[in-house]
């Protein structure tokens, strides 16, 4: 009987071990349309179009949600080539965060990178500069001018990264630009919950001065996120066999 139990672990010994059916934390990936980032730039996005453009492609200064200033004739025309470029900066923030497109279209992504430089970020951003000195606004304008400063310099950083091919720099800086563009948003939403929900409200002169102050969250956001990503990145690093 001792001899058919060294035989059984013997042979228990030699069984092949089965393969788990656990994965790997670290090779786990997210389909790029189930992604949150993804999602919400998308939700934000779709928003704006819907709440900026139709008001302002009508060409009716009346229907402008901004006050307009008489003394300034250009005041309307240029808000709304403010208000297109900076739709169209967004539409392309879509298509560069788009992990499909980066990697299945190199040259579209280049493209679409352009436009959100050229004909997106830097115009309206320029535009708004503009714009500020004819504001009727009470307050807020100089949250707006640092926006529209820090939106500058993170995309013109972030291009120059990339004509040096600093692809790492490029992407930090790009992240940054991207997180300004979408700044404006919550002004919005905030705007949007105010006059739909009953309750919520929030006094004029704070309203209007926080709301163009809200893109530093996310750029504290962005900031978050990259360094999140270089620690799984090291991670990752760290883990492979070495060769």
């Amino acid at each position: 009987m001792t001899q058919n139990l060294e035989s059984a672990r013997q042979d228990w010994a030699q069984e092949p071990e089965r393969p788990s059916r656990r994965r790997n934390v670290e090779n786990v990936r997210w389909p790029w349309y189930r992604s949150p980032w993804v999602i919400g730039t998308a939700v934000l996005v779709v928003f704006n179009l819907l709440h900026a453009l139709p008001r302002y492609l009508s060409f009716d200064p009346a229907l402008s949600r901004t006050a307009i200033d008489p003394n300034f004739a250009l005041h309307y025309p240029v808000l709304v080539l403010h208000v297109v470029t900076g739709n169209l900066a967004m539409v392309t923030v879509f298509l560069q965060i788009l992990p499909w497109l980066r990697k299945r279209s190199v040259r579209l992504h280049r493209w679409s990178g352009l436009v959100y430089v050229y004909g997106g970020a830097l115009p309206s951003s320029l535009l708004a500069l503009i714009l500020l000195p004819y504001s009727l606004a009470p307050t807020g304008k100089f949250g707006l001018f640092s926006m529209a400063i820090a939106w500058i310099a993170t995309t013109i950083a972030g291009y120059r990264a990339q004509a040096g091919h600093r692809y790492r720099d490029h992407r930090k800086w790009m992240a940054y630009s991207f997180a300004i563009s979408l700044g404006t948003s919550w002004g919005r939403i905030l705007s949007t919950a105010m006059q739909t929900i009953p309750w919520f409200k929030i006094e004029t002169m704070l309203f209007i001065e926080m709301s163009n102050w809200l893109w530093v969250g996310n750029v504290l956001l962005a900031h978050w996120w990259l360094q999140r990503r270089s620690r799984v990145n090291r991670t990752r690093e760290a883990l492979q066999p070495d060769s």
